[in-house]
C-alpha cells in the first residue's frame, strides 16, 4: 500500500541508506576515534582536573566539559556507539534497497528476443552469417569453453559469467556489519584492568561470580634500558595456574611477555603496559634489611617513587628516599627538604641523622593490562568476511545475448552485452570473440 506513512518510510530508509551520509558518518567516526587517542582514556576524574581545569583542551574544553561530553571514554560513550547503530543500519538498508535487488536482477535470466532490443545495449555488434543457426551453435560452445552460463533457445541464447561478483558487496556489508557487532559487543561486555605485580606475588582472576578462574604468578619482570638508561622494553616471565583454590594448582601455562607481544589464553588477553618501583630494601643503624613499600610521588616528577622513613624509635626526624628507577641513585632529603646525599643501590651507607642508611635492593613492579573481550572472534570474522567480498567484488560480472536472424533479406548473428566493470575491456574482447566465431564457421 502506498501509503503518506509508507511513503515516509521510504524516504527515511532512502536517505539513512544514501551514501553521502554513510561517508559522513564513517568521517566522523574517524574523528571521534581520534580523539579517543588524543585524550586520555578511562581515567580517574582528578586527571582530567588535573589536566585541562587551568589548560583547556585546545582552549575549549574544561574538565567538566570534556566529562560531560563523555570524552573520557569515547569507545564506550552512548553517542559514539549510536554512531555504530547508525552506521550499521545504513549498512542493512543499502543491501536491502540495493545489492540484493542486485544480485537478485543477476540471478534472473533476461530473455531479448529481438534484434532491435540488442542494439540498444552498451556493448553490440553483428556478424553476417551464411549459416546463423551454426554460428549461434559455435558461440554457444566457445562461450561454454570459456567458463560462462549458457541458456539457449532455438534461435538465441543468453550468457553470464562472474555473477559471484554480486555476491562480494553484499558480504562487505554484512562483514562490517558483524565487525561493528563485535566492536560493540567488546566495549558493552569486556573487562579491563591494570594491576602492578611484584615478582614472586600473585593475582587471582575472578569472573563476574566471584569464582577465581586462573592465577596469574609474576616469576620475574626485567626492564631492559639503552646506554643513557632510558627504558626500552620491558618483560616478565608468566606462569597461568588452575584457579581452584588448592594449594598446589596446576600449571597450565608459562611464558614471557613484553610490550607489542602479549599472551592470549582461554579468552584474557594479557599485555605488557606499564612498569612501576614496587619495594625498597632498606638498612637503618643495626636493623635488619627492611622491604618496604614504596608510592609515586607525581608531585615531584614523571615517574618517581620514594617512601618517608623515620629515623628514630619514636616516629621523629623523618627523611625521604626519593628514586627514579630500579638502579638507583637514591636521593635522600631531610624533614627541611634539603638534600642529604645520594645512595647507590646495594652500595655503601650514608650517614643520616648519626645514623647509617643502606639501599640493598629495589623491586620494580609489572604493570599488566588485563582484557578480555567478547568481541573479537565477531571482529576478526567480520574482517574476513569483509575481505572474502572486497575480493569477490572484483570479478566483473558479464552479460552477453546473441540472437540468430535468418530471413529473406538478412542472415546475421547479432551479439551484445553488459559489464559492471571494465567497459572497454569487455568492448574489445567481443569482436575476437566474433572473429573466432567467424573463423570457426568457415
Amino acid at each position: 500500500m502506498n501509503t503518506p506513512a509508507s511513503r515516509a518510510i521510504n524516504r527515511l530508509a532512502a536517505w539513512i541508506s544514501d551514501l553521502r551520509v554513510a561517508i559522513g558518518l564513517l568521517v566522523v567516526i574517524a574523528v571521534a576515534s581520534g580523539l579517543g587517542t588524543v585524550i586520555p582514556q578511562k581515567e580517574p576524574e582528578g586527571l582530567y582536573h588535573q589536566l585541562y581545569d587551568n589548560q583547556p583542551w585546545l582552549g575549549l574544553l574544561n574538565a567538566d566539559r570534556l566529562l560531560d561530553l563523555q570524552l573520557d571514554h569515547v569507545y564506550s560513550s552512548s553517542w559514539f556507539l549510536g554512531l555504530l547503530a547508525w552506521l550499521g543500519l545504513a549498512l542493512l538498508l543499502c543491501s536491502w534497497r540495493r545489492q540484493w535487488p542486485a544480485l537478485q536482477a543477476a540471478l534472473r535470466w533476461i530473455d531479448y528476443r529481438s534484434p532491435r532490443q540488442l542494439s540498444k545495449l552498451s556493448v553490440a555488434q553483428s556478424l553476417p552469417a551464411e549459416d546463423p543457426s551454426a554460428s549461434l551453435a559455435h558461440l554457444e560452445q566457445l562461450l561454454r569453453q570459456q567458463g560462462w552460463q549458457v541458456r539457449r533457445h532455438p534461435d538465441r541464447l543468453a550468457a553470464r559469467r562472474g555473477l559471484l561478483g554480486r555476491v562480494g558487496p553484499l558480504l562487505v556489508h554484512a562483514g562490517l556489519v558483524v565487525l561493528l557487532v563485535g566492536a560493540a559487543w567488546g566495549v558493552l561486555g569486556g573487562q579491563r584492568a591494570e594491576q602492578f605485580l611484584a615478582p614472586g606475588r600473585s593475582l587471582d582472576l575472578i569472573d563476574s561470580r566471584g569464582h577465581s578462574q586462573l592465577v596469574l604468578a609474576l616469576d620475574s619482570f626485567t626492564v631492559e634500558r639503552d646506554p643513557a638508561g632510558r627504558p626500552e622494553q620491558f618483560r616478565s616471565q608468566l606462569r597461568l595456574l588452575e584457579g581452584s583454590g588448592d594449594d598446589n594448582p596446576a600449571l597450565l601455562r608459562q611464558a614471557e611477555i613484553s610490550v607489542n607481544h602479549p599472551l592470549r589464553f582461554r579468552g584474557v588477553t594479557l599485555y605488557q603496559a606499564d612498569w612501576s618501583l614496587a619495594a625498597i630494601s632498606v638498612q637503618l643503624g643495626r636493623s635488619p634489611l627492611l622491604q618496604l613499600p614504596l608510592q609515586s610521588f607525581p608531585q615531584l616528577g614523571e615517574q618517581v617513587w620514594g617512601l618517608v622513613l623515620p629515623t628514630r624509635p619514636d616516629g621523629s626526624d623523618p627523611v625521604l628516599l626519593s628514586l627514579g628507577s630500579e638502579q638507583g641513585p637514591v636521593d635522600v632529603y631531610g624533614a627541611d627538604g634539603r638534600l642529604i646525599g645520594s645512595l647507590a643501590v646495594g652500595g655503601e651507607p650514608l650517614e643520616v641523622n648519626g645514623l647509617p642508611l643502606r639501599v640493598g635492593s629495589v623491586l620494580p613492579a609489572s604493570g599488566i593490562l588485563l582484557k578480555r573481550d567478547p568481541g573479537v572472534p565477531l571482529v576478526y570474522a567480520g574482517f574476513a568476511i569483509a575481505m572474502v567480498g572486497g575480493a569477490l567484488s572484483l570479478l566483473a560480472t558479464r552479460q552477453l545475448w546473441a540472437i540468430a536472424e535468418d530471413t529473406p533479406s538478412s542472415s546475421r548473428l547479432h551479439v551484445a552485452g553488459l559489464c559492471n566493470r571494465n567497459l572497454t575491456g569487455f568492448a574489445a574482447e567481443l569482436p575476437l570473440l566474433l572473429s573466432r566465431v567467424a573463423a570457426g564457421r568457415d
